[in-house]
C-alpha cells in the first residue's frame, strides 16, 4: 500500500471536521483563556475548556462508549460528582456568622429569588416546566446545584446550564458591582455594623449539620443528597475530631471531582448540541436569574437598612447567592472603597452561606414540584 493509498486514513479526521467544530474549539480556547489570563474561576473553567476541545475534535474515540461516556454515567448521570464537591464545599463552610445572626438568613432566601422569576419567564417563552426549572436553577450561582437538577429534570440541556452557572460564578466581580453602586446610595454603602456576635458554641456547630440534614430530609427529600453531604463537609470541619478527612474534603476530594466534572460537562458541548437558538437563551436567561437574585438581595438589604434605622449596611443583601466566599469578599471590598474602615465581612459572609443553603433548598424544592406535577 503506497502514501496515496494511506492518506485518506490520516487525515480522515480532517475529513469529518466542519465549521460548527471549528466554533466550539474556539469556545473551549477562550474559556481557558479566562482561566488563565484572567483568573475567571481557572479551576472550573480550564477543564470545562479542555474537555470541549476535544469532544470537538472528530474522530477520537472519547464520546459514544469512550472516556467521556464512562465519566458522563460514572460521575453526572449518578450525580456522584456534584454530591463530592458538596463535600469539599461544607468542610470550608463557618456557620457561625450566620448562627449567631439568625436574622442574616432571611437575605439568603431573598437572594434565590432570581430561580422562581426566570422560572416563570422560560415557560412564558415555551420551554417546558422540567426545562424551565433546571434554566431556573442557574440562579442559585452554585454550579453542583445546577447540574445535580438539570441532570434529574432536563439532562439535554446540561451543558449550557453548567456553562453558565460556572461561567457567571466566575464572573461576579464583573455582573455584581455595576448593580451594587446602581441601587445603593453612597451613604447607604459607607453605613458602618458593629460585629458583636453571640458567641457560637462547639456543641452548637456539631448539632446544626445534623439538625440541618433532619429537618431538610423531613420536609424536602429531594434536597436531601445535596445538603446532607454539604453538611457531612461542614461536621468533619466542626467535629475537630477526624482532622485527616477534613482536609481531604477540602483538598484531594474536591479537586478531583471538579477536575472530571468539568472535563465531563466540557465534553458534552459538541457542536451539534451547543450551536442552537435554545442554547443562547439559556445563557441569557441564566444571565437575567443572576441579575434578578443580586437585585432582590439588594432590595432585600434596603429594607433590613431602614427597618433596622440605617444600622444594616445594604451590601451585605448581594452576598445573599451560593457563590461562596466570592460574593461576601466582594461585597465587603465595596463597602471598603467607600470607607476603608468599614468592615463588613464577617456579616456578608453570614449572608453568604446562608445563601448556599438556601440554593440547595430552592433546588431541592423545585425538584419536589416539577417530579411531582409531572409523574417524573
Amino acid at each position: 500500500m503506497n502514501f496515496a493509498e494511506l492518506l485518506p486514513d490520516l487525515i480522515k479526521g480532517l475529513t469529518h471536521f466542519s465549521a460548527g467544530h471549528a466554533v466550539m474549539i474556539a469556545v473551549g480556547a477562550v474559556l481557558i483563556l479566562l482561566a488563565v489570563v484572567k483568573e475567571y474561576e481557572p479551576v472550573l473553567l480550564l477543564p470545562i475548556g479542555f474537555g470541549c476541545i476535544l469532544a470537538n475534535i472528530p474522530l477520537t474515540g472519547m464520546g459514544e462508549g469512550g472516556l467521556f461516556t464512562v465519566l458522563y454515567n460514572a460521575g453526572i448521570k449518578t450525580e456522584l460528582f456534584p454530591l463530592l464537591i458538596f463535600i469539599g464545599v461544607g468542610a470550608m463552610l463557618d456557620f457561625s456568622p450566620l448562627l449567631s445572626q439568625p436574622k442574616l438568613a432571611l437575605l439568603g432566601a431573598a437572594g434565590q429569588f432570581g430561580i422562581f422569576g426566570t422560572l416563570i419567564l422560560a415557560i412564558l417563552l415555551g420551554f417546558p416546566l422540567n426545562q424551565a426549572a433546571s434554566i431556573g436553577v442557574i440562579g442559585a450561582i452554585d454550579g453542583p446545584t445546577s447540574i445535580f437538577v438539570a441532570t434529574k429534570l432536563a439532562p439535554e440541556l446540561l451543558a449550557p446550564i453548567a456553562v453558565a452557572a460556572y461561567s457567571y460564578m466566575s464572573l461576579i466581580p464583573i455582573i455584581q458591582p455595576p448593580l451594587m453602586r446602581l441601587l445603593t446610595t453612597r451613604e447607604e454603602r459607607r453605613i458602618r455594623m458593629d460585629y458583636a456576635p453571640r458567641p457560637v458554641s462547639k456543641r452548637a456547630l456539631v448539632i446544626f449539620p445534623v439538625a440541618v440534614t433532619v429537618v431538610v430530609g423531613l420536609l424536602v427529600p429531594e434536597a436531601t443528597p445535596l445538603i446532607s453531604m454539604l453538611m457531612l463537609g461542614n461536621l468533619l470541619r466542626e467535629s475537630g475530631v477526624v482532622d485527616r478527612l477534613n482536609k481531604a474534603a477540602q483538598n484531594e476530594i474536591i479537586n478531583v471531582a471538579t477536575l472530571f466534572l468539568g472535563l465531563t460537562v466540557g465534553s458534552t458541548m459538541t457542536a451539534s448540541s451547543f450551536l442552537n437558538v435554545q442554547t443562547l437563551l439559556v445563557l441569557l436567561l441564566g444571565l437575567l436569574a443572576f441579575g434578578l437574585d443580586t437585585v432582590a438581595g439588594l432590595l432585600f438589604g434596603k429594607l433590613m437598612c431602614v427597618l433596622s434605622k440605617r444600622t444594616v449596611n445594604p451590601l451585605i443583601g448581594a452576598a445573599g447567592i451560593s457563590a461562596f466566599p466570592m460574593a461576601g469578599r466582594l461585597a465587603a471590598q465595596i463597602a471598603q472603597e467607600e470607607d476603608f474602615e468599614n468592615f463588613i465581612l464577617m456579616h456578608a459572609m453570614g449572608a453568604n452561606t446562608a445563601g448556599q443553603l438556601g440554593s440547595v433548598m430552592a433546588g431541592g424544592i423545585l425538584l419536589a414540584v416539577v417530579t411531582s406535577l409531572l409523574g417524573l
